[in-house]
């Protein structure tokens, strides 16, 4: 059985964390090198993030993450307050789901959804 575990590179490991931590409630459950990567739970998911000081942050977005969520709109404000950006509002879309493109404080897109 093969499995995809998505790590994120990051020049400030503590603010990116901070950021997970607060908009989607995630765990850290491992930190064996804490100032170099450290692994968070999101449901049964698992989010690396790997301390890199050449990261640019803000390039073109190649990658993008996403979190079904209970509220899409309600957690709007707590990106913007963990550092996060909120370029637009929450849309419908025609599959049945509300979706929220947001970016984290490195810019790296994050698609929050729920089903309406």
């Amino acid at each position: 059985m093969t499995s995809i575990q998505p790590i994120v590179s990051t020049p400030d490991l503590p603010r990116l964390r901070a950021f997970y931590e607060k908009v989607l409630g995630a765990e850290q459950t491992l930190d064996e090198s804490p100032d170099f990567y450290v692994e968070l739970r999101l449901g049964a998911t698992r989010l690396g993030l790997a301390q890199n000081d050449n990261t640019e942050i803000g390039a073109p977005v190649r990658v993008i993450l996403s979190a079904e969520v209970a509220d899409v709109d309600a957690l709007l404000p707590v990106v913007e307050s963990a550092g996060g950006t909120v370029p637009g509002p929450a849309n419908d879309m025609p599959w049945g789901q509300r979706v929220a493109h947001v970016l984290d404080p490195d810019g790296n897109m994050l698609n929050l959804t729920m089903w309406l």
